[in-house]
C-alpha cells in the first residue's frame, strides 16, 4: 500500500522557501531597485543562487499535484483541493502585507485596488502590480494547474504519463524554435508566444520532472519514465544558461554555471530518491509543520522582511537584524498556518463542496 503522505516532501518544501528568504534577505533586496538598505555580504556570494529555491518548488508542486489529481474522482474535487490549499493562507499573507505596508511603507506604495485585484492571485493578468514580489510564481502554478485541470476533465489522467512525454517534446520544440538554430521553422512571433505561455515552457521541464517522479513513486520505475526524467534535466539545464545571462545583468554580480547545474542537479537527484524510496532515514521523521509553513513562509517574507530592514538598519545590527526577521517571519507564518488554514481550509472546503454538489445536481 502507498504511504498517504510523503514526509520528504515537506522538508524539500521547507528547504526551498528557506532558500528563497536567504536569497531575497542577503542579496537581492539590495542587489537591485533600492528594495533593501542592507547589505549582508556574508551570506550574499551563497545566497544570491537561492533563487533556484522557485524551481524546486515547481518540481514538488508536479509530484504532489499530480497525485492529488490521481486521488481526484473529478475536475470538482480537484479544483477544490487546490482553492482550499492556495487562497486561505493568500488572502491572509496578501491582507496582512497590504497592512504592514500601508502603515510602514512609502506612501501610496499600494493602492486599495492593487490589494483587491491581489486577493483573487490573478494580478499579473492585469494592470495592477504584484504587492509582493514573490506572487510571480503562483500564476505558473495556477497555469499547471489548469493543465491538470484540462486532463481530468477529458478523462484522460490516467494516460498522464504519455501525456507528459508529448508535453516535455513540445516545450523542447518550442525552445528550439526560439533560437537562430531553425530559422526555416520560425513559427509567427505572437502564436508562438501564446504558446509557450500556454504550455509553461520556461518551467515545464520542473513540473514534468516532479509529475514524472510521482509516477515512478507510485508505479515503479521504468526505461520512459526515467528518459523523461533525464530529458527534462537537460531541458532545464539548457534554459538555465540564458536565464544567468539576464540574473548577472540585472543584478550586476557573476554567478557560476557550474553551480547551477550542480543545485539543479541536486534537486533532480533528491526527488529521483524519494521517488525510488531511497530515503527512508528521512521518510521516517515526520515534517508536516515544517512543510504547512513553507507557503505562508514564502508568502510572508518578502516586503515584511525589507520594511524592517530599511526601518531598523542601520541602527542595529546587520546580523541581528537577519536572525530576528527570520525568526519573525517563519513565527507570522506559523500563526498563519494555525489560525487561518487549519480554521479556515476545512470550512471552506465543506461550503466549495456543498455548493458545487448541489450546482452538479441542479
Amino acid at each position: 500500500m502507498l504511504r498517504a503522505r510523503v514526509n520528504e516532501i515537506d522538508l524539500l518544501r521547507f528547504l526551498a522557501a528557506l532558500s528563497v528568504v536567504v536569497y531575497h534577505y542577503a542579496f537581492r533586496g539590495y542587489a537591485a531597485d533600492g528594495l533593501s538598505s542592507m547589505p549582508y555580504a556574508p551570506l550574499a556570494p551563497l545566497a544570491k543562487y537561492g533563487y533556484l529555491g522557485v524551481e524546486l518548488f515547481f518540481m514538488i508542486s508536479g509530484f504532489v499535484v499530480l497525485m492529488t489529481a490521481a486521488a481526484s474522482e473529478n475536475v470538482r474535487d480537484f479544483i477544490i483541493s487546490r482553492v482550499v490549499r492556495l487562497y486561505p493562507a493568500f488572502w491572509a499573507c496578501c491582507t496582512i502585507t497590504y497592512l504592514v505596508t500601508v502603515g510602514f511603507g512609502a506612501p501610496g506604495a499600494v493602492t486599495l485596488n492593487q490589494f483587491l485585484v491581489n486577493l483573487t492571485m490573478l494580478s499579473g493578468l492585469s494592470k495592477f502590480q504584484p504587492i509582493d514580489g514573490a506572487y510571480w510564481s503562483l500564476l505558473v502554478e495556477i497555469r499547471f494547474y489548469a493543465l491538470v485541470g484540462v486532463v481530468i476533465a477529458i478523462g484522460r489522467i490516467r494516460q498522464a504519463q504519455a501525456l507528459l512525454i508529448v508535453w516535455l517534446l513540445g516545450c523542447v520544440v518550442l525552445e528550439v524554435l526560439r533560437t537562430d538554430a531553425a530559422p526555416l521553422l520560425q513559427l509567427p512571433s505572437p502564436p508562438l508566444r501564446y504558446l509557450r505561455y500556454l504550455l509553461i515552457v520556461d518551467y515545464c521541464a520542473y513540473f514534468v520532472a516532479g509529475a514524472t517522479c510521482y509516477l515512478i513513486w507510485s508505479k515503479g520505475l521504468s526505461a520512459p519514465r526515467l528518459a523523461t526524467v533525464a530529458v527534462s534535466w537537460a531541458l532545464a539545464v539548457c534554459q538555465c544558461l540564458p536565464k544567468l545571462r539576464e540574473f548577472e545583468k540585472t543584478f550586476n554580480t557573476q554567478m557560476n554555471t557550474t553551480v547551477v547545474i550542480i543545485i539543479i542537479s541536486v534537486f533532480y537527484a533528491a526527488l529521483l530518491l524519494v521517488a525510488l524510496r531511497k530515503t527512508a532515514l528521512f521518510a521516517r521523521l515526520r515534517w508536516p509543520l515544517a512543510g504547512a509553513i513553507s507557503y505562508p513562509l514564502y508568502l510572508l517574507h518578502q516586503n515584511i522582511g525589507y520594511l524592517i530592514f530599511n526601518h531598523l538598519y542601520p541602527a542595529l545590527s546587520p546580523h541581528l537584524l537577519m536572525v530576528a526577521t527570520m525568526a519573525f517571519v517563519i513565527a507570522a507564518a506559523y500563526a498563519v498556518h494555525v489560525m487561518v488554514e487549519r480554521r479556515v481550509s476545512a470550512r471552506l472546503k465543506a461550503m466549495l463542496t456543498t455548493k458545487l454538489n448541489r450546482r452538479a445536481v441542479s
